[in-house]
C-alpha cells in the first residue's frame, strides 16, 4: 500500500512570509523518498504558480504538480455539474484560471452560479449585483469560509464576513468547497490518487485540516506552530492521531504507514 500526505501551508510550511524552522528539510525528504504529497491550501487567490514561487523564495523547490487549492476544487466541482456552465465570479486569479480550465464560462448577466473567493479588486456595486443574481435564481458557491485573522491593518477582509454579507442579503446560504468540507477533502485525495486508508492530513487548525481529516476518514497530523494550542485541544470531540511542535519532528515512515 502507498501512502502520501495533504500538507496545509501556512502555519506548517511558514508563518505569514517567513519559513517554519526545519519546514525545508521536511519537503525536501519528501522529495528524496518519492513519498507523495500535495500543498492544500484554502486561498483561491492565488494560481500554483504563484504558490511555487512563493515556497522558492523561502527555499522550498516543488512544482505546480505538488499545489491544490480551494480554486482547483472549486472549477472541478463545477465542471462535474455539467457542459457549458455560466458563473458569476467575485474572485481573482487562480479562481479565474481554474473556472476558465474547467469550462465555465464567466458571465455578466444570468448565470448558472455565482462565486465568491478571495479578492481585493471587486466592488459593492458587484457584490450588489451577486445578490440580485442569487435572488434571482443563480446558485451561491464560495470558495471557502476562512475568517478574517481581526488584526489591525490586515489587508484582507476575509471570505467568511463576504459570505455573511451575501447570505444575509440573499436569506440563501452559500455551498462551501474549501477544506473542511468533503468536497476538497476527497477531491485533493483523488488529485493525488490515493484511497482513503493511504491519506494523512498535515495541518495546524482543528477546525479545518484535522476536522476535515477525521470527516473524510484519513490519518490526521496536528503541528502545533501555527494556530492550534495544546491546552485548547480539550474543547473538541474530535482529536489527532498525532501531535508534534512542528513538521521537522515527524519520522518515516509514520507509525501507520
Amino acid at each position: 500500500m502507498k501512502h502520501g500526505l495533504l500538507i496545509d501551508m501556512d502555519g506548517v510550511i511558514y508563518s505569514g512570509e517567513t519559513l517554519i524552522e526545519g519546514a525545508d528539510k521536511f519537503i525536501a525528504n519528501l522529495l528524496k523518498n518519492d513519498i507523495p504529497f500535495t500543498f492544500m491550501t484554502n486561498n483561491s487567490q492565488r494560481t500554483r504558480l504563484d504558490v511555487v514561487r512563493k515556497l522558492k523564495l523561502l527555499g522550498i523547490e516543488v512544482t505546480e504538480k505538488h499545489v491544490y487549492t480551494s480554486a482547483m476544487a472549486t472549477g472541478k466541482f463545477l465542471g462535474d455539474q455539467g457542459e457549458n456552465g455560466t458563473a458569476y465570479v467575485l474572485g481573482e486569479g487562480g479562481l479565474i484560471t481554474s473556472l476558465h480550465e474547467n469550462g465555465i464560462n464567466l458571465v455578466n448577466t444570468d448565470p448558472e452560479f455565482v462565486v465568491l473567493g478571495e479578492g481585493r479588486n471587486f466592488t459593492l456595486e458587484m457584490v450588489q449585483r451577486a445578490v440580485d443574481m442569487i435572488l434571482a435564481g443563480a446558485k451561491f458557491i464560495t470558495t471557502n469560509q476562512d475568517p478574517s485573522p481581526k488584526k489591525p491593518g490586515w489587508n484582507n477582509l476575509g471570505i467568511a464576513a463576504t459570505t455573511a454579507m451575501i447570505e444575509e442579503a440573499t436569506g440563501r446560504k452559500a455551498f462551501v468547497i474549501g477544506k473542511p468540507s468533503p468536497v476538497m477533502m476527497r477531491s485533493a485525495r483523488k488529485y493525488l490518487g490515493l484511497e482513503t486508508a493511504e491519506t494523512t492530513v498535515i495541518g495546524d487548525t482543528m477546525e479545518t485540516d484535522i476536522q476535515g481529516g477525521v470527516q473524510m476518514g484519513y490519518k490526521t497530523i496536528l503541528v502545533l506552530s501555527g494556530i492550534a494550542k495544546k491546552e485548547s485541544l480539550s474543547d473538541y470531540a474530535f482529536k489527532p492521531d498525532l501531535i508534534v511542535g512542528s513538521v521537522d519532528q515527524l519520522e518515516f515512515p509514520l507509525k501507520w504507514w
